[in-house]
């Protein structure tokens, strides 16, 4: 059983807590955390999700919800180390973009490791397949309707491919 903590409209918690699979009273929000890895070759880790999840076998970046008493960043932490395995340390991730949608906020994240898919482990209630793509790649996947997040995407696109260039070609 996954217990989140309760947030207000204005990213407070109220002291209260919820059951995952109970629906959320009116008003009420959680915390949800996405985070795309790029590896030293500036390509995007997708994982395909478990075909009993809900948008089985769609491909997305890592990510789930804030447990109870986890700030959004030990979430996404947790998140990347049960789901595929790599251990990113707090300095190592930064926000990308952060977004209020019906009943949860969105904290996506981005961090840069010196990661191939033979180093992945995979958390096979959730993860049944990963891969690292181009940015050109993960854009032709969501323009296919392939990809996770399909709302929120566009709204951070183009400063996740900011941060894949930046890795291909650092500045002096």
């Amino acid at each position: 059983m996954e217990i989140w903590d309760v947030y207000d409209k204005e990213r407070r918690k109220t002291g209260r807590t919820h059951v995952r699979g109970v629906p959320l009273a009116p008003g009420d929000y959680h915390i949800v955390t996405d985070i795309w890895t790029i590896n030293r070759e500036g390509k995007l880790l997708l994982t395909q999700r478990h075909p009993g999840k809900t948008f089985g076998l769609w491909w997305e970046c890592t990510g789930g919800s804030a447990q109870a008493g986890e700030s959004s960043l030990e979430s996404v932490l947790r998140e990347l180390a049960e789901e595929v395995g790599i251990h990113a340390r707090p300095e190592e991730v930064k926000l990308l973009h952060s977004v209020e949608r019906p009943e949860r906020f969105v904290d996506t994240y981005v961090t840069v490791q010196d990661v191939t898919e033979k180093d992945l482990i995979l958390q096979k209630e959730e993860v049944v397949d990963a891969r690292f793509v181009t940015m050109e790649e993960v854009r032709t996947m969501w323009k296919e309707g392939r990809l996770l997040p399909r709302e929120r995407f566009p709204m951070y696109a183009d400063e996740l491919e900011a941060q894949v260039e930046a890795v291909l070609h650092p500045s002096p």
